[in-house]
């Protein structure tokens, strides 16, 4: 009987962990090949694995919330059956709360609630959130409700209702896998590898303001969005050009520095986490360049599009705090196994002074705070200060 076995290739994680999110079709389904058949969640992004083949999903390995190995079976595929045809095989009936769930004793599982078919780790989100199943409205396959689904429900929940419900004082919120990364990594990176210190330097933005008015239309018409963030990453390279240790990485005996500049963007995803896209080769890219990959990358981002290969190989990375209303964050943490981060600001007009003609002068400018937090182990203030510097009059003195 040709069984295809569903297998995680190592190019999908990268080297990275992987969970299994949710399965979205159950034992006894027909899958077409090429069709999304599961979801996974690495550290940093979420996937879809397509089938290897069309037939009937006869067997699952591993479920909800296991760690996946790359190369080793997830499920089965039989691709001999007439999905066309009635399956005829035997049943053991088991009744649930909420669902009826249909066992089916050769590797065939069907589960159904009237018209509505669940999965086991939609079953269990909804008696951890204590759902009524009838009032979700399914969007998979045949009026499948998903897990997509229930986060809907909850989120529409949420605004229409108060936190604290009758006599309740807190709710919980399950920890993602992604948040779990996020937590190890800043305490290891703070606590647990490298020295933090921080610079800060004032920027003026009256400059680029005024370059970005008169380029963003056309910026536009070549598929780019010309955000302050593209100019924050052209400067950055053109700082570490002449500061080349700020890109490098400590090893036991050695400071590695790299040759190409490769720096991650932070991008807040609401309440979801935090993950850094990687514009690979800034060295070599002009501001267009830049904002165009950019606008790719942070569209790929927001919509849980990325594919591992997007958020590796940093080699230095900005923290656009200003965004969320931040005037300064300190420390960033750093992200490791870099050597520093660039932090920027909220921008707000502030009245400097200003010497001109020998007079001292207040003028309103539109200013944010720029720092920089360094690995002391491999940098010092000197190179520090000078990267800030080199950064802050190339954006003060735009071409």
């Amino acid at each position: 009987m040709p069984l295809v076995n569903i297998i995680l290739n190592e190019d999908q994680t990268e080297g990275t962990k992987a969970i299994l999110s949710q399965w979205l079709f159950a034992i006894g389904d027909k899958v077409e090949e090429n069709q999304p058949i599961l979801e996974i969640e690495t550290d940093k992004v979420m996937m879809e694995i397509i089938a290897p083949a069309t037939g009937i999903l006869c067997k699952k390995i591993l479920n909800t919330g296991d760690e996946i190995i790359a190369l080793t079976t997830i499920g089965v595929i039989d691709s001999s059956i007439n999905s066309d045809s009635q399956i005829k095989v035997p049943v053991q009936i088991t009744k649930t709360t909420n669902t009826t769930s249909i066992e089916v004793i050769n590797n065939l599982t069907i589960t159904n609630n009237s018209n509505k078919l669940i999965s086991p780790s939609v079953r269990r989100l909804i008696n951890l959130h204590n759902i009524n199943i009838n009032d979700l409205n399914g969007t998979g396959k045949n009026n499948r409700v998903t897990s997509r689904d229930i986060d809907i429900y909850l989120s529409n929940l949420n605004k229409t209702e108060n936190v604290l419900q009758p006599n309740e004082n807190s709710k919980h919120v399950t920890i993602t896998n992604m948040r779990k990364s996020i937590a190890n990594h800043m305490v290891n990176s703070l606590l647990h590898t490298a020295p933090h210190v921080t610079s800060v330097f004032n920027l003026d933005l009256s400059t680029i303001i005024k370059h970005r008015q008169l380029n963003k239309e056309y910026f536009e018409q070549q598929n780019a969005k010309l955000t302050f963030t593209s100019y924050f990453i052209a400067a950055s390279a053109i700082a570490i050009k002449q500061q080349p240790l700020i890109n490098s990485q400590l090893h036991e005996q050695s400071i590695e520095i790299f040759n190409n500049i490769n720096i991650g963007i932070g991008t807040a995803l609401n309440d979801d986490g935090l993950i850094v896209p990687v514009l690979k080769n800034c060295e070599q890219r002009d501001l267009l360049s830049i904002s165009q990959v950019l606008t790719r990358l942070t569209n790929k981002a927001r919509s849980n599009t990325l594919k591992p290969n997007d958020v590796k190989n940093g080699t230095f990375t900005i923290s656009n705090h200003g965004v969320s209303g931040s005037l300064i964050a300190t420390p960033i943490i750093i992200n490791q196994p870099q050597s520093a981060i660039l932090g920027i600001g909220k921008m707000e007009k502030r009245v400097i002074v200003k010497e001109i003609n020998g007079d001292d002068v207040m003028l309103i400018k539109p200013m944010c705070y720029v720092t920089l937090t360094i690995d002391h182990r491999v940098l010092d203030a000197y190179q520090c200060n000078k990267f800030l510097s080199i950064f802050v009059e190339t954006l003060e003195n735009w071409k």
